[in-house]
């Protein structure tokens, strides 16, 4: 019996090539962003402890309960394959003693893990950049990194809508929780059945949920922004002065909460057409508890995490300019005799900061077969005779522009053809 066929496992997807130039791309334009906000890169472990991320997001939340894949080690030890990043960041700051007396401002860049109905943009291996801000309690800070984030979309090219709400402090929401429960409770029986069953663990949920009935039901509901406690509203004022100081546009969006416990004050997301109902492409907030309840000092922080697959879906337009940063030249060697010389050549391009494919020997027609999959702008194919004769034919591979002369001066003919070595 023939074996069956392995494939990935669904809903974790392979990235190929020429897709990967589009995403080195996009991870390029973001550090050089990253950089003029002085954020340093951080590089957290894949697999975490999992009592990392129930004390971090709280064991009743969808992600600990439903979504984490966690297993068992050989010792015995319960890990999780990380959810999401700002656990692990302050979990490596506490534990290299990185917030004393410091303000650190990190990054990080990978493969997240949640066990979710896969849709376009969102799967179950999916990737994120975070950005984390810790050591200021004032709205500068939230400011400061909304416009970062705001830059970041510039980069990409992605049109968004920027959102906002304040979610007070958990005392503070914790009365506005009893009277929402109060005006949600009568209308429990119409709610889908996700929000039945956080309603009493966590209704603030219930407010941004994507199913329609619920969202009728929310549109009337109590809104947090008026029992926020005097400290949050004048933290929330002072954010929207800086962001029209910054010329920021932006919408107050009072259904706008979070689903994990330690955010508090600031929440924000930018939205963008293209994505159906799940149109958030980053979102991010405020969580001055979360360091000390994972044992650090207490430290204001805030941080946010796009989605980089969301954003190439948005970009799938314009992949075509970035699949350009292909190869530009192909150089084929007709035969064994051609072989050394091509692949010094090659070399000698590449040291000068070309983009070269080489190959051969082989014949004429698999060499232009393998010249038109490489992708590159020119070629030039190399036999003996040709070698002995130090004379070549280059050539444009989608165009008629092509150069004829000694095999010693490619270099120049590639730059009479309109190639910058610089």
């Amino acid at each position: 019996m023939a074996k069956a066929t392995l494939t990935a496992v669904r809903g974790m997807n392979d990235i190929l090539p020429p897709e990967t130039v589009a995403w080195q791309n996009l991870e390029s334009a973001f550090r050089a962003v990253l950089a003029l906000y002085g954020c340093a890169e951080i590089r957290l472990p894949i697999v975490e402890q999992s009592a990392l991320f129930a004390r971090a997001i709280g064991d009743v939340t969808d992600i600990v309960q439903k979504e984490m894949y966690t297993f068992a080690d050989r010792n015995g030890d319960s890990l999780t394959l990380r959810p999401e990043g700002t656990a692990g960041v302050v979990r490596a700051l506490i534990e290299h003693g990185g917030l004393r007396g410091q303000t650190p401002r990190l990054y990080y860049l990978g493969p997240m893990f949640r066990h979710e109905r896969p849709q376009r943009g969102r799967y179950r291996q999916f990737h994120q950049l975070g950005v984390e801000f810790f050591g200021i309690a004032s709205a500068s800070a939230d400011a400061e990194i909304i416009a970062l984030s705001a830059r970041l979309l510039q980069a990409a090219g992605v049109p968004a809508r920027l959102q906002l709400n304040s979610l007070g402090t958990p005392q503070s929401r914790a009365v506005y929780r009893e009277i929402l429960l109060q005006y949600l409770r009568p209308q429990a029986e119409h709610l889908c059945s996700d929000c039945q069953e956080r309603l009493e663990r966590n209704p603030l949920r219930v407010l941004d949920c994507k199913v329609e009935s619920c969202q009728e039901i929310a549109r009337d509901a109590p809104q947090l922004l008026a029992h926020l406690d005097p400290e949050s509203a004048a933290h929330f004022a002072l954010l929207q002065k800086l962001l029209r100081s910054m010329d920021i546009a932006y919408e107050i969006n009072p259904r706008l909460v979070r689903g994990l416990d330690y955010y508090h004050r600031t929440v924000f997301e930018w939205v963008a057409e293209g994505l159906g109902a799940q149109g958030t492409v980053l979102a991010g907030g405020r969580y001055d508890a979360l360091v000390a309840q994972l044992g650090g000092p207490d430290t204001p922080a805030i941080g946010f995490a796009l989605g980089m697959e969301r954003l190439l879906a948005l970009r799938a337009a314009s992949m075509g300019e970035e699949l350009a940063a292909l190869p530009h030249v192909f150089l084929g060697a007709l035969d064994a005799e051609s072989l050394a010389a091509v692949f010094q050549r090659a070399e000698e391009l590449r040291a000068r900061g070309l983009r070269v494919i080489s190959a051969g020997p082989a014949s004429i027609k698999s060499l232009l077969k393998q010249a038109q999959r490489s992708g590159a702008h020119y070629q030039v194919l190399l036999g003996a005779d040709d070698l002995a004769a130090d004379s070549v034919l280059l050539k444009e591979q989608e165009g008629l522009a092509q150069w004829q002369g000694p095999w010693t001066a490619l270099d120049q003919g590639l730059m009479q053809l309109g190639v910058d070595f610089s």
